[in-house]
């Protein structure tokens, strides 16, 4: 993937009819690839970086002529320049803004590979910014996380690392790190010379406010990777206790149907809400019960699936009925998992209390070692009363015990990230248990911190890492 003397193009608009469609050209012959499909009386080179220029762009190798428009016109173009290093890959960048139709985009890109450019690979744009030093590897990777946002918080969140919020609070550990290393390993480079050992005492604190500095970067990755990823939520339940009701009443649509026939929703059904700024997949599933029905009984199946690997489970159950075997059903299959009980139909008669469902849910989790600690919310899908509380719990299980202001913080959404800094932590901690050994081993240790700390920013890196993050890109980003 790594061509950096190539000229590389490629669509950064969105796939599909528009109004403007850009064809992006990067690289040292940018330039000169955009002056032979370009026709104006403007020529691109003698153009100051940042300006734009109109014209008509030319397909070079056709001599098609028509009486209605003159050999070889595309399209109908404005073309801006920006000039090495002030542009987005920090190379000559010249962007085609045309008419945005499925033909004229790919005609002018086209034209463009005609002309010498070679086609981008994903995420090419964004790993020569890289490369060429405009961005580290954290804010390349949030340009991802910018276009994928799903809320504001997500949005704000994506900006915050775009704009360098990570990386500026990685810095000071990092030169701190690098400091008591030169300490260590100035011992091991010349022990003939008289340099003042490091007092343990001293390296051991220094080493602590390092640990509990990436230690507390790391722990806001329970309720960060949310923000990025998404909470996925799945509505559980026996059939017509409220659950497509319910999700219908969150969303503030009609999405799912809903009858009074058991049986209705045959398979999970997902869509996404915002509570907070937090994006919530909420996932309606079939009703859990003993059925014949095949269709019915794969759906029941794909709904014990989904409870499986939500985040957070909301039992539905019917509080105007008294609880019966199947509802029992539904607390076993929750065990161990995190749980809200929203008892649904509170514009009804109560037919049972809420500390009643807390023994019931405690028995079935203890029967199979699950964890009994449960939130009940008294809701009614059809008035929707205690949707606000329901989804007031929904966040703060998302927070983990933080409090919100934590989310408007530096924050760690990247599970790469945070396995690089639960590495360098690692390495940390064997370093303050080796003070007392040679300061070869400690700072080996120091050394593998450093090492994983490198490897977010992109110091430290490899090829197949690059990779593997840019292949998530899009080709003309």
């Amino acid at each position: 993937m790594r061509h950096p003397d190539d000229t590389i193009a490629g669509v950064s608009t969105a796939p599909g009819v528009g109004g403007i469609g850009i064809v992006r050209i990067s690289g040292a012959n940018a330039i000169s690839v955009a002056e032979r499909i370009f026709q104006s009386p403007k020529k691109i080179a003698s153009m100051p970086s940042f300006t734009m220029a109109y014209g008509f762009i030319a397909d070079i190798g056709s001599a098609e002529k028509t009486a209605v428009t003159p050999p070889n016109i595309i399209d109908e173009v404005l073309v801006s320049v920006m000039r090495s290093p002030r542009s987005y890959t920090a190379e000559d960048v010249v962007e085609i803004n045309c008419h945005g139709g499925l033909l004229t985009v790919s005609k002018t890109l086209e034209a463009a590979l005609k002309a010498g450019a070679r086609l981008a690979a994903p995420g090419e744009f964004t790993m020569r910014a890289f490369l060429n030093g405009r961005i580290d590897l954290v804010e390349a990777e949030a340009v991802l996380d910018v276009i994928n946002a799903a809320t504001e918080g997500s949005g704000r969140m994506a900006i915050a690392q775009l704009r360098g919020g990570l990386s500026s609070a990685l810095a000071p550990i990092v030169n701190e790190l690098i400091s008591i290393c030169a300490e260590v390993e100035a011992q091991i480079d010349f022990p003939e010379d008289d340099i003042a050992l490091p007092e343990k005492a001293l390296l051991v604190d220094r080493i602590d406010a390092l640990l509990s500095a990436l230690r507390t970067l790391a722990k806001s990755y329970s309720f960060g990777r949310f923000y990025r990823e998404g909470l996925m939520a799945a509505i559980a339940g026996k059939p017509n206790v409220g659950k497509s009701s319910l999700l219908n009443a969150l969303l503030q649509k009609d999405r799912a149907i809903v009858t009074p026939n058991p049986g209705t929703t045959r398979d999970t059904i997902e869509e996404t809400i915002n509570i907070n700024g937090l994006p919530v997949r909420i996932v309606d599933t079939a009703g859990i019960r003993n059925c014949a029905d095949i269709a019915e009984a794969q759906g029941i199946s794909r709904s014990i699936a989904a409870i499986e690997a939500a985040d957070i489970v909301i039992a539905v159950f019917d509080g105007s009925a008294l609880l019966d075997s199947e509802d029992e059903e539904i607390l076993r299959h929750t065990r161990g998992k995190a749980t809200i009980i929203a008892v649904n139909k509170s514009d009804k008669k109560t037919a049972y209390s809420n500390d009643f469902i807390i023994d019931k849910y405690g028995d079935a989790a203890n029967q199979q070692g699950g964890n009994c600690a449960v939130n009940i919310v008294n809701i009614s899908a059809l008035s929707g009363a205690g949707l606000d509380k329901l989804e007031g719990t929904i966040y703060s299980h998302a927070l983990g015990g933080s409090s919100s202001d934590a989310a408007e913080g530096i924050i760690v959404t990247n599970l790469r990230h945070k396995t690089a800094l639960d590495e360098a932590a690692e390495a940390l901690a064997n370093a303050r248990l080796l003070a007392d050994n040679p300061f070869e081993i400690t700072a080996l240790e120091l050394r593998n911190a450093l090492n994983a700390l490198g490897q977010i920013t992109g110091a430290v890196t490899t090829d197949d890492i690059l990779d593997k993050i840019f292949s998530n890109f899009c080709i003309g980003k």
